[in-house]
């Protein structure tokens, strides 16, 4: 309706229909995959991997658990006036004493009287500088904390000059912060300070990635991706890094998601995950279908560039319910990896800021099965109303 008068308010939006998630009265940061969660800041880039195998406890939520971390950890880094883009800062940045803040208000905000449980792998790259000099040299705080990754490439020459290790328990059980897990980041997480030169290529991955492709091949499709664009051989491309260059990290983070998806749903495809579990003395063959998440960064000194993401796989449709259409049925096994996300706490896309490097985001959804977590689904919203979203109720 329009307004009566001069004193109405100019909209007739209420805060009741406001579907973005917040905690603590802040909007929750980054996006959600699956049960992964990226988010792309200022001058901070990370990718945590929530456990997928809560989706069959009670009260089970990875993907809750992965976002709100990586959420806290920002914020964290945030209100540290060590963390600024300004050259004045002379205090060093603390990235683990962060992640430790943002793993203790996680455990609270999953706590009574709003209980969820999970558990999630965490690694992200804080970008920082050197003190003292004319020109300021970008360096890069990288922590880890199990099976996710962060690279840093040098497209130019083709080198992987960074990598972080991995850390499992045992195969396939990486290092986790969460519920009924022994390990925390004061105690587990590594971090790691290098410097790295202006035009240097900083991913950060989940596992969906680097289970997939081997480091050669992830290196050549950020070579081959920064080489199409630059040589205008994409659409839409443009030389220039000042005038594009958060569409140039974007292109470059899907190029390498499709890649690792090629991989994951061939079946007879040779991949490091399958050469590992073969070393366990496990059957496996072909790529390793998973949530596919990763967010890249290239420093720029004195430069100011374009902050960009985008969900890659995730549907591109209403909140509320409505009839499916043809291209909602052929999609209807990504529908339903994404019901999880529209329906719980977590639907909302929320995009970072411009910063001193340029950023880009794609994530892939690609887990074959549907979750548990329907079942938390339908108990929000009739069986009727979850027909009309996906066409069909899965049953289990």
């Amino acid at each position: 309706m329009p307004s009566g008068s001069f004193s109405d308010p100019l909209s007739t939006h209420n805060r009741s229909r406001d579907r973005r998630s917040y905690v603590n009265g802040e909007m929750i940061r980054g996006i959600t995959n699956g049960d992964d969660a990226v988010l792309v800041g200022e001058n901070f880039i990370g990718a945590n991997d929530g456990v997928g195998a809560w989706a069959h406890k009670p009260n089970g939520h990875a993907a809750l658990w992965s976002r709100l971390i990586l959420h806290f950890w920002a914020l964290e880094a945030e209100r540290d006036d060590s963390v600024t883009p300004m050259t004045s800062s002379s205090t060093e940045p603390n990235p683990v004493g962060y992640l430790q803040a943002a793993y203790e208000q996680t455990l609270q905000a999953t706590s009574a009287p709003n209980e969820w449980r999970g558990t999630t792998t965490a690694c992200g790259a804080l970008l920082h500088h050197t003190e003292g000099q004319a020109t300021p040299e970008p360096i890069l705080y990288v922590t880890n904390l199990g099976d996710s990754q962060v690279m840093v490439l040098r497209s130019d020459t083709q080198e992987m000059v960074y990598k972080t290790t991995e850390q499992w328990h045992w195969f396939d059980c990486p290092r986790q912060l969460g519920t009924n897990s022994p390990d925390t980041p004061i105690a587990n997480a590594v971090m790691d300070k290098l410097g790295i030169k202006e035009g240097d290529v900083v991913l950060a991955m989940s596992d969906g990635v680097v289970d997939n492709l081997w480091e050669h091949e992830i290196l050549k499709s950020v070579h081959d991706s920064m080489k199409s664009w630059v040589s205008g051989g994409v659409d839409g491309a443009k030389a220039s890094d000042t005038e594009d260059a958060g569409g140039r990290m974007l292109y470059v983070a899907r190029e390498l998601v499709k890649a690792a998806r090629n991989i994951a749903e061939d079946p007879y495809a040779e991949s490091p995950f399958m050469e590992r579990a073969v070393e366990e003395g496990l059957a496996m063959e072909g790529g390793k279908l998973d949530d596919i998440s990763v967010t890249d960064l290239k420093p720029a000194v004195n430069k100011l560039g374009d902050c960009s993401m985008v969900v890659g796989a995730s549907p591109k449709e209403p909140m509320l319910p409505r009839r499916p259409t043809t291209q909602d049925r052929e999609n209807q096994a990504l529908n339903v990896s994404a019901i999880k996300i529209r329906a719980s706490p977590l639907h909302s896309l929320v995009h970072g800021n411009a910063g001193k490097a340029s950023t880009g985001i794609c994530t892939s959804l690609l887990e074959p099965s549907v979750d548990v977590s329907v079942d938390y689904v339908i108990r929000h919203w009739s069986k009727n109303v979850l027909e009309n979203v996906i066409g069909t109720v899965p049953s289990r």
